[in-house]
């Protein structure tokens, strides 16, 4: 290729004696390519019969040698990892050339892909990505620098499997070194601190990485060599300019956002190359494709192992996780340090400060810092939409993951969970619930000893051990953060002398507030930094005019803020305020329905498109669904614009409505192939959804009494059992009875709540209530809906005969389908618990048939654990197996760690009667802690009892305590998805005798 090809690094090298490569025993030896000091040939090694690449060394220098025995120390060190190109042979040609043999990979290089195809789609970069980081971040633990990521150093497998290649200018710790400001590798996929005649470091290596990334999703460098351009200019733009914009290519916010980190400017600022690849699998998460794995090599810290490349089971993005910063954290690294160390400290840190201050940032950034001292993790909580403290305990378990399913108060379950955890909590935007936050807290850190709370919050908690940490307005860096907020408005905008003066005083008018920065930073799209000044010039004198009660940076930024709002056209700003409605995000067809108003779609699409473009607005992307919200502070000042008008009330009814209709949808569509989509769908409203039913409460109760019902199942499928039942009470005591349809399936999924929970009284009462009125109505869904509730409060009461009344019932005239699989589940629990196993394992069989032909899963679930007890209890360990392996297969994918953990139960059981009790202690222990990781009983139905004590007499009796007792600690110390890959990625029985016979 060309010199000026970014993609190509040339050296000079000397002839090639390919009758010395046969004589080693390499024959037809073609050149396929030159590498920083050698030619490489693939070969055919006539010993093995294979074909190879033969690297050898032709130049002629000590430092050259010195680099390709380097290579050969780093690809030696590294060989086996399946991302990275391992060595198979080293030696010398007769003539002392120094040669490398590696396995051919006919498939080229990611740089030969790029030239012949074009851009990568973007999910074969984001695997790419994920592969590569992990590549790298193994290089990285065992002391090696790479020094040279590029396309043409990616090469392909016959597998399809990214490797990396070319280690040739590595640096291995201890080793061999490269003189500092000697540079090695290709300008446009270097880092711009090597440019400038820094040493690459492992931030170096991660630009590279980035840089690699914008060219896969682009099809071109970020800094390509321009036609006629001097090599001293291209290194100039490398280390002066940012990298050009991926959204311009269409790219998806987030997938830039972190290329954009990878490649930013200060090394500090970019992340390790575990992180990269971490924040491109939650990316992959959040857009609906497959999870790739990173394999990992542990380090010395203890760092668990990853599981193998290929694993069947993809891991989840675990609830209450810290997010991918969508740009750069600039300034507060002083204040940083300070709360880290703080947090060392303390038990509870508590960050303080008006809105906009910066308070969110800084605690994530700390959390993410700390997250290595903690055993457990990094768990958020965020409080900004929560106005109810009566919630605040429900909140953070659904922001946990927990599952409410013991018959004991939800705070004893959350306290249950976090006890013994080393865990940091961040709890965020506390001042809306202030004193329940207070009293939480505080009974938090008093029952659970190894916690940490990081709160953030408008004032301080004021409980015993706080640490204070008042957040100051940005000073030095204020201007930073302007010319970064403004550069990604208006992408040629840099700070030059020229206006450097100019933007020293807009920061300053601004009173070194973050967010009055970033808001003042996106006006220039429409005025420049003078006039800018200018208009904030007016503002300012406008405000010493008036009421100086206020802190003065609380009246910089609601000034600041009302600043924006007077810029806005009128138009502009009654969406504003209309939008102030919507708890958290929302979609622009609820934005159509709730804020039009007299607007036409095409005119609010437009306006809406303009508050984005003036950062009032954020706009997000995620699983190819665009969503959009207001920041915290400005959705609270355009409330108050409304609050007290008549119209506030109007839009609160018609966001009502849309979500009923939603839900109504989600409701009717439920039992089908769109569940799981139905499920995401309804997560990302969950903020909306309370709004709504909290309205409802208020405004027509009888109208929380149908939404709460139509949201039953949803609750049901993630496992939030305890807030669900707790809107349908509050919803049914504030409503009298009345023979509505929506009443009974309340009053139904009350019941089936309650029992859920043990709480059998409860269910006796619901269910009666529902056949009462059921009996009122003709309408077949109500009545069977009741004669499934009297079944379900017959079976707890070991009433047999009264379920087998109830179900045949149900059968005889029900058409709904998800009533039919209800009632068939039924039947067969009540001839299980009856002993007779093969009559049930036919109603379940029936049941799931009916499942599988809806395309639904959620009761395919639960049936196939059932079926999975039921053969084993029938005498079929094997079918047992293969049935629970699929259930626990689909539990993974639909997030439920509850049936999860009660598959791994039973595979327990079957292990320990197959006189395998080593598994089946580890499978015990990882059902255990599965279930108290979610707050529920593992306890699950009383008859199973037994099967489980029995299990662990003989395991125990077999193993020994001490044996026993590691096992079992070995399986709790699983997480979800580790344990569902100890059985999905094992061999069966089945598989392991087939291999003996073969």
């Amino acid at each position: 290729m060309a010199d000026d090809d970014p993609y190509t690094t040339q050296r000079d090298a000397g002839l090639i004696v390919v009758s010395e490569l046969e004589a080693a025993g390499f024959t037809d030896a073609v050149e396929v390519g030159r590498g920083g000091f050698g030619i490489v040939f693939r070969c055919r090694q006539v010993g093995l019969d294979r074909v190879v690449a033969v690297k050898v060394l032709t130049a002629e220098h000590d430092e050259d040698r010195q680099r390709f025995l380097r290579e050969q120390r780093a690809m030696g060190l590294l060989t086996g990892h399946p991302n990275i190109v391992g060595v198979l042979q080293v030696g010398q040609t007769e003539g002392r050339l120094p040669y490398l043999v590696m396995q051919f990979h006919r498939e080229g290089s990611l740089g030969q892909r790029l030239h012949q195809r074009g851009r990568l789609p973007i999910d074969d970069a984001l695997r790419m990505g994920v592969k590569m980081a992990g590549a790298l971040e193994t290089a990285h633990r065992a002391g090696i620098l790479h020094r040279d990521v590029k396309p043409t150093n990616i090469l392909y497998t016959d597998y399809g499997e990214p490797a990396l290649s070319d280690f040739g200018i590595a640096h291995i710790t201890g080793g061999f070194e490269t003189a500092t400001g000697i540079f090695t590798g290709s300008p446009a996929f270097t880092a711009p601190e090597t440019l400038s005649g820094h040493p690459p470091t492992q931030a170096s290596d991660v630009y590279g990485l980035g840089a690699t990334l914008f060219a896969a999703l682009t099809g071109h460098a970020a800094f390509e060599r321009r036609s006629g351009e001097q090599v001293v200019a291209q290194f100039l733009r490398i280390a002066t300019e940012s990298a050009p914009d991926l959204r311009d290519n269409g790219i998806p916010d987030d997938v830039a956002a972190v290329v954009d980190m990878a490649m930013a400017r200060e090394p500090r600022n970019r992340p390790s190359a575990l992180e990269l690849g971490e924040s491109l699998q939650q990316v992959q998460a959040m857009h609906g494709l497959p999870v790739d794995e990173m394999a990992l090599r542990p380090s010395h810290r203890g760092d668990r192992p990853a599981r193998a490349t290929g694993s069947a089971v993809p891991p989840r993005r675990e609830r209450g996780g810290l997010p991918v910063e969508v740009n750069s954290f600039v300034g507060r690294h002083e204040a940083l340090a300070e709360v880290t160390q703080l947090l060392k400290a303390a038990r509870l840190v508590t960050l303080t400060g008006i809105g906009g201050i910066g308070k969110t940032r800084l605690a994530l950034r700390a959390a993410a810092e700390s997250a290595n001292d903690f055993a457990d993790g990094v768990r958020l909580v965020e409080l900004g939409e929560l106005r109810d403290g009566a919630m605040l305990v429900d909140a953070v378990s659904t922001a946990l993951g927990l599952r409410g399913e013991a018959a004991r108060p939800s705070r004893e379950v959350l306290e249950d969970f976090l006890f013994g955890r080393q865990l940091l909590l961040v709890v965020d935007n506390c001042e809306q619930v202030i004193d329940a936050a207070a009293k939480l807290v505080d009974s938090l850190l008093r029952t659970c000893p190894r916690l940490h709370v990081l709160a953030t919050s408008r004032e301080r908690l004021g409980i015993g051990g706080e640490a204070l940490f008042p957040l100051s307005r940005l000073t030095s860096h204020a201007v930073q953060l302007f010319a970064d907020r403004a550069a990604a408005a208006v992408p040629d905008f840099h700070v030059t002398p020229k206006n450097e003066d100019t933007i020293a005083q807009i920061c300053s008018r601004l009173d070194g507030l973050p967010l009055a920065i970033e808001l003042a930073a996106a006006r220039l799209r429409a005025m420049s930094p003078e006039q800018l000044l200018q208009r904030l010039d007016h503002r300012y004198a406008l405000l010493t005019q008036g009421n100086r009660v206020a802190p003065a940076r609380q009246q910089t930024l609601s000034w600041s803020i009302g600043w924006s709002y007077d810029l806005c056209t009128p138009a502009e700003q009654q969406l504003w305020w209309r939008l102030s409605v919507f708890a958290g995000s929302f979609e622009l067809e609820a934005a159509e329905y709730v804020c039009a108003d007299g607007l036409l779609a095409q005119e609010l699409d437009n306006l809406l498109t303009s508050l984005v473009d003036k950062s009032i607005v954020v706009r997000t992307e995620r699983n190819g669904v665009i969503r959009f919200r207001l920041i915290d502070t400005l959705r609270e000042y355009g409330r108050a614009k409304i609050e007290s008008s008549t119209d506030l009330n109007d839009l609160r009814r018609r966001h009502l409505d849309w979500y009923r209709q939603l839900a109504d949808r989600a409701a009717a569509d439920w039992f089908g192939p769109r569940q799981l989509s139905w499920v995401k769908r309804l997560e990302s409203e969950v903020y909306n959804l309370r709004e709504a039913l909290e309205f409802a409460l208020s405004d027509a109760p009888e109208l929380a009494v149908e939404l709460a019902a139509r949201l039953y199942w949803y609750g049901v499928a993630r496992g939030a059992l305890t807030e669900t039942r707790r809107w349908l009470d509050r919803a049914l005591d504030a409503t009298p009875p009345d023979s509505s349809k929506d009443r009974i399936t309340a009053l139904y999924a009350a019941a089936v709540l309650a029992g859920g929970q043990g709480d059998v009284s409860a269910v006796m009462a619901r269910a009666a209530e529902a056949q009462v009125l059921a009996d009122q109505i003709t309408d077949p869904v109500a009545r069977g809906l009741a004669k499934v509730a009297q079944a379900f409060s017959a079976l707890l009461a070991n009433d047999y005969s009264r379920v087998s009344t109830c179900i045949a019932e149900v059968l005889a005239s029900a058409e709904d389908p998800l009533i039919r699989v209800s009632a068939m589940i039924l039947q067969g629990w009540r001839l299980q618990f009856q002993g007779d196993t093969g009559r049930a394992l036919v109603w379940q069989e029936k049941a799931l048939a009916v499942s599988q032909a809806a395309g639904e899963v959620v009761f395919r679930s639960i049936l196939l654990w059932s079926l999975g007890v039921g053969w084993w209890r029938h005498g079929k360990p094997d079918r047992a197996e293969g049935l629970l392996r699929q259930c626990l297969g689909l539990a993974h994918q639909i997030d439920d760690p509850r049936n999860a953990a009660a598959c791994l139960e039973a595979m327990g059981w079957i292990a320990g009667a197959k006189n395998d009790p080593r598994r089946a202690a580890v499978l015990m222990g990882a059902a255990e802690a599965l279930m108290h990781g979610v707050g529920a009983s593992p306890a699950v139905l009383p008859d199973l009892a037994v099967f489980h004590e029995e299990c662990v007499q003989r395991t125990l009796e077999t193993l020994g305590a001490q044996d026993y007792s590691a096992a079992r600690e070995e399986g709790a110390g699983l997480d979800f998805d580790a344990a569902v890959a100890y059985v999905l990625d094992a061999p069966t029985r089945e598989d392991r005798q087939s291999d003996h016979a073969t």
